[in-house]
């Protein structure tokens, strides 16, 4: 009877890992997804919703209920998921992390008739902070979200106490780079457009890249419409950024070839009280590969009282 029993097992166990390497090898992305899913759950990361002009926006939110709130905007194609290693910094020190998911993007809704462009993502942002009931928060963001944020702390300061920048676009700067990668269509443009996220990028099995392009096909619609309305240049901030007066953190990394250290250096230049800070081989993903050098830095950062401008160098891991 042992014996049988330890066979069935064995048989059972057998076929669950092919049904698991099937699943995995057919829909990665999923899979992937649904581990990030579990260790957030793990965390004690809690999952939400809200209707905001008649769209479903979902957010994340983690930290101590009476920590002070901190927000935090993902870039082009992004999710709120993507702040998975940077938040807890945030949370161990007390913070109340919001991460919501952009109209378009992530876990929220695709409405076709909208344009996604920044400045209604920005309108999305103030109407997220409403409903939510957060009167000002610590706003932070990255790629296209720091985009946004700064739309947003230059519409609303009142609503901004302190602003972080990472990686951020915004200025008059045309991409020096093939805006079509954020849609890869084949193989080569997926190894292309990793070659662009981060340095010395690692090889995606076939599989893998296979399943990004399915996704590429399914939602890139969002991504092209943004992208469309982005390079309108009709939201950037080169004149506005000067009229800020919160505190400003700008973090970068030195190897980013999307939104290069140029623009960091300019953003900082346009804005006088404003510290610039760079982790040393780091490229676009350093808010999400670097968070050894970005999570201190911003942690001191929400923590401090009196603004400097000044220019840093964090060595990645540091």
């Amino acid at each position: 009877m042992t014996r049988i029993i330890f066979w069935r097992l064995s048989f059972f166990f057998l076929i669950l890992f092919v049904v698991a390497g099937s699943v995995f090898y057919t829909r990665p992305t999923w899979v992937l997804g649904e581990i990030t899913a579990l260790r957030l759950h793990a965390a004690g990361v809690e999952s939400y919703s809200v209707i905001i002009d008649g769209h479903r926006i979902h957010y994340y939110v983690r930290g101590p209920v009476d920590g002070s709130p901190v927000v935090l905007v993902h870039g082009l194609g992004g999710r709120s998921e993507d702040f998975l290693n940077l938040a807890p910094y945030l949370q161990k020190a007390g913070y109340r992390i919001y991460t919501p998911d952009l109209l378009g993007f992530g876990q929220s809704e695709e409405p076709y008739n909208a344009t996604y462009s920044i400045s209604d993502q920005a309108d999305l942002v103030v109407n997220f902070l409403d409903s939510v009931g957060l009167r000002q928060v610590d706003l932070g963001g990255w790629s296209m979200g720091g985009w946004i944020a700064q739309k947003v702390a230059v519409d609303h300061p009142e609503r901004v106490r302190r602003l972080v920048l990472m990686d951020s676009a915004g200025l008059r700067m045309p991409p020096a780079w093939d805006t079509k990668l954020f849609t890869p269509t084949n193989a080569a443009e997926v190894n292309q457009l990793e070659a662009l996220l981060m340095p010395n990028p690692p090889m995606l099995p076939k599989f893998v890249a296979e399943d990004i392009l399915r996704l590429s096909a399914s939602y890139g619609w969002v991504v092209k419409r943004a992208l469309a309305s982005m390079l309108t240049a009709t939201d950037v901030m080169d004149e506005d950024l000067p009229s800020l007066k919160m505190p400003v953190l700008i973090l970068w990394g030195d190897q980013d070839r999307i939104t290069p250290l140029s623009e960091g250096r300019a953003i900082h230049a346009l804005i006088p009280h404003s510290r610039l800070e760079v982790a040393s081989g780091c490229g676009h993903l350093a808010p999400q590969n670097c968070t050894a050098a970005f999570g201190p830095m911003m942690t001191r950062f929400l923590q401090s009282s009196s603004p400097s401008h000044s220019t840093g160098t964090l060595l990645a891991g540091e």
